[in-house]
C-alpha cells in the first residue's frame, strides 16, 4: 500500500523540533544557569511545551498541561517523560530568563539562515527593515498604560522592536519596550555592514544615528517628517521614466538639529514621490546620491514587509492571552512564537508545493501528534488522501459486518 511513504515513526511535532540543536540547546543552559533550580523541567523540556501552546493556539496553562498530558505517549518521542505541572510550567515562565529562549533563536537562525531567502521575490539580501509592533496587555506589567477607558480602567502594552532582512523574512533583532517609549533608542542596537541599506518610518528621526550610519558607510531610506528644517542645496533635473514612475521632485538638501552641543549637519537628500493607487504625495530621505529616484520609493514600499511578519505573527499564534502576568513570561512567549514562526518558515521554503503560510500552520496544527511525513503530506498531500482510503477499504473488506437490522 506504500504507507512508508506517508506515515513514519515520528509525530509532526518532533518533526519540527528535529530543525533544532538540541545540544546546543543544554550548551546554552548550562553556560547560562538556567537549569540549576529544576529537577527535571529543563529548558528544552520548557521550549517544547510552549512550542506546543504556540502551535496549538493554547490561551491557557490548564489547555497546556492537560494537552500534553493527553498525548504524553507521543511526547516520549520529543524526550519528554512527564508532563510538566500548572505551577511548575508557571514558576518556570516566571523564574527562567527569557534570554536563553533569545539565544536559541539565534541558534536556529544562523543554523538554517541559508535555506530562507526565497529567489523569486528578487530581494537584495543587504536590505533590511526595522519597525515596531504594540502587543497589548490587560495589566499595566510595564508601565505602559493606553489612554484610559470611561470606567476608569487603563490597558498595558510592549513594544517589540524588530530589524529583518528583506530576502529572509524573519526577525534578526528584537527588543521591547513599554508601549509607550520612543522607538528612536533602538537604532542604537543596529549595527550593519558597509553598503547596506535599512529602512524605517518617520518615527525612528536621530539625526545622531543618521550621522552614524553614513560615517558606517550604511545607506538609510525613511520619510521625511512635517516639521522638518533644511536648506536646499541643489535641484536634479528629473528623467522622463522618473517623471513617468511618480517621481515630483529630487532635491540634495543640508538638514540637522541645533539642539545638540555641536550641532548636526548632513548632507542628504529628498525624493518627492506621488503613489497614484493611494493618490497621496511621500517625501523620502535618504543619504545615497548614485540611486535613481524611482528606486528610492520602491525601496520604501519594501517596508510592507515586516508589517507582513507582525500581522502573520499575530495571527498564527497565541499572543492575546499569556501564560503569566509578569514581563519575563511575556517576552518568553513573544520569542517563542517567533521561534514556532522560523520553524514553520523553514518548512515552507524546502516544500515543493507552493502553500499559504495560514494554511500551512493550520494543517501543521491539526496533525501536530500525527505520524505522518510531514513533507511528504506536504507536497502531495491528495495523495495521502487516496493511500489512506485504501487502506480503509481494505480493513472494513476483511471484517465480516452484518448491516441487516
Amino acid at each position: 500500500m506504500g504507507k512508508s511513504t506517508f506515515f513514519t515513526g515520528q509525530p509532526v511535532l518532533n518533526q519540527l523540533l528535529s530543525l533544532l540543536d538540541r545540544n546546543g540547546i543544554r550548551l546554552l543552559a548550562k553556560r547560562g544557569g538556567h537549569d540549576r533550580y529544576y529537577r527535571y523541567f529543563d529548558t528544552y523540556t520548557h521550549l517544547v511545551t510552549m512550542l506546543y501552546c504556540a502551535f496549538n493556539k493554547c490561551t491557557s496553562s490548564r489547555e497546556v498541561v492537560s494537552g500534553m498530558k493527553a498525548c504524553l505517549h507521543k511526547l516520549n518521542h520529543t524526550g519528554i517523560i512527564k508532563c510538566p505541572g500548572r505551577s511548575t510550567l508557571c514558576d518556570a515562565n516566571a523564574g527562567r530568563s527569557f534570554e536563553v529562549f533569545a539565544r536559541i533563536y539565534d541558534q536556529l537562525y544562523c543554523r538554517h539562515k541559508q535555506l530562507l531567502p526565497d529567489s523569486r521575490l528578487q530581494i537584495d539580501p543587504r536590505l533590511f527593515i526595522a519597525d515596531a509592533s504594540t502587543i497589548t496587555l490587560f495589566q499595566r506589567i510595564l508601565n505602559a498604560p493606553s489612554p484610559g477607558k470611561s470606567d476608569g480602567r487603563r490597558k498595558g502594552g510592549i513594544k517589540v522592536h524588530t530589524l529583518i532582512n528583506a530576502a529572509d523574512d524573519v526577525p534578526l533583532k528584537v527588543s521591547f519596550t513599554a508601549a509607550s517609549a520612543n522607538d528612536m533608542p533602538f537604532l542604537k542596537e543596529i549595527h550593519l555592514q558597509p553598503g547596506s541599506f535599512i529602512v524605517f518610518d518617520k518615527g525612528y528621526v536621530n539625526y545622531s544615528q543618521y550621522e552614524r550610519f553614513c560615517n558606517e558607510g550604511v545607506f538609510f531610506v525613511t520619510r521625511q517628517k512635517k516639521d522638518a528644517r533644511y536648506i536646499v542645496t541643489n535641484v536634479h533635473e528629473l528623467r522622463e521614466h522618473s517623471r513617468a514612475s511618480g517621481v515630483l521632485s529630487d532635491r540634495t538638501l543640508l538638514q540637522g538639529t541645533r539642539t545638540q552641543k555641536d550641532g548636526i549637519k548632513l548632507k542628504v537628500r529628498l525624493v518627492a514621490f506621488f503613489d497614484k493607487d493611494s493618490g497621496r504625495t511621500f517625501e523620502f530621505l535618504t543619504n545615497n546620491f548614485s540611486l535613481p529616484p524611482e528606486m528610492v520609493a520602491d525601496i520604501y514600499k519594501k517596508r510592507w514587509l515586516i508589517e507582513v511578519l507582525f500581522k502573520r505573527v499575530k495571527q498564527n499564534f497565541p499572543l492575546k492571552y499569556f501564560l503569566g502576568d509578569n514581563e519575563n513570561a511575556i517576552k518568553i512567549q513573544i520569542w517563542c512564537a517567533f521561534i514556532a514562526d522560523l520553524l514553520i518558515k523553514l518548512v515552507q521554503v524546502q516544500l515543493k508545493r507552493k502553500w499559504a503560510f495560514s494554511n500551512l500552520t493550520s494543517i501543521i496544527r491539526l496533525h501536530l501528534m500525527s505520524y505522518i511525513h510531514l513533507f511528504n503530506f506536504l507536497n502531495n498531500p491528495e495523495r495521502l488522501s487516496a493511500v489512506s482510503g485504501k487502506a480503509l477499504q481494505l480493513e472494513l473488506g476483511g471484517l465480516d459486518i452484518d448491516f441487516k437490522t
